[in-house]
């Protein structure tokens, strides 16, 4: 799907595809029936599908919020974003390989169209750099990390690889985030009883580095990679005696960590110690242990 080079007017916005537009951020439906398509809801953790896209009106609605609208009432609350924002990456395009306002917007895309070419140590004088700017170190880095080569569209491009558990990728550089397939979670299984749980691995790199003087075996660790595969991982997290989240501070991370008190007291919610900031990282720039 392509879009012109100006600025998109709200108008344009509001009649992209919604389900070509939840397709490229990595959703699916899991039911169609005529023109309605059910979805897990992308804006919180569910087990049953209760986000439902009229294809014919081009409008969604989800059960579970009471809420609904047209794809910028939607894009605004997945990305917790402002509509100027929204407008100005969609303007750009969906791929999101050029450089644009901040790292809000993510694509993953279909394992046909992403092929991973290459996967080595971190190298990159530019995304070395990139880990500097988010007071990560490299030596942190190094131990979680790869530089990962990519061909997509015909296309080379590379970044920063995290591993899955499945041997896919998450995959991002300065100005985007994208996934290869096999997606889903990452775990550390360390033999802890507590286990830690981020929605993203800079999170996790961050925690890894405010905690470098301590043993990397007192917590075993879940990275979600997305909020999506909250119900894969409770397995995992919920053989832990304690589980304690540090998702992000929007709309879907809050109410994910709501939806995960509500299933047992082992969840503990601790995105109050980055209250005013969007997630763990954010805080660890802003007032966290200082890189060094």
């Amino acid at each position: 799907m392509e879009f012109r080079s100006k600025q998109l007017c709200i108008s344009e916005a509001k009649e992209i595809d919604i389900v070509h537009y939840l397709s490229e951020l990595g959703y699916e439906p899991l039911k169609v029936r005529n023109n309605d398509y059910w979805y897990r809801s992308p804006l919180r953790a569910e087990k049953t599908a209760s986000f439902k896209v009229n294809r014919g009106l081009n409008r969604w609605y989800d059960h579970g919020l009471g809420k609904g609208g047209n794809l910028v009432d939607f894009a605004i609350l997945y990305h917790n974003c402002t509509v100027g924002e929204l407008l100005e990456k969609l303007s750009t395009s969906l791929s999101f390989q050029k450089p644009g306002y901040g790292q809000t917007l993510i694509t993953t895309t279909s394992d046909n169209k992403l092929k991973i070419v290459r996967d080595t140590a971190l190298s990159s004088y530019a995304l070395l750099r990139y880990f500097e700017e988010r007071h990560i170190p490299v030596q942190v880095a190094d131990r979680y990390c790869r530089e990962v080569g990519y061909q997509l569209n015909e296309k080379m491009y590379y970044g920063i690889g995290f591993k899955n558990d499945l041997g896919g990728f998450e995959i991002r550089n300065p100005y985007f985030k994208v996934g290869s397939a096999p997606k889903g979670i990452t775990t550390f299984d360390n033999g802890a009883d507590e286990v830690i749980v981020f929605e993203g691995f800079m999170d996790f790199l961050s925690f890894m580095v405010v905690h470098e003087n301590e043993p990397e075996d007192r917590f075993d660790f879940t990275v979600l990679n997305s909020l999506s595969f909250f119900e894969t991982a409770r397995p995992f997290m919920e053989k832990h005696k304690a589980i304690r989240l540090y998702l992000d501070n929007d709309t879907a991370g809050q109410n994910c960590s709501r939806y995960a008190l509500s299933l047992s007291s082992k969840y503990k919610d601790e995105s109050s110690l980055y209250q005013n900031h969007k997630d763990f990282n954010a805080w660890v720039m802003n007032f966290g242990k200082p890189y060094k």
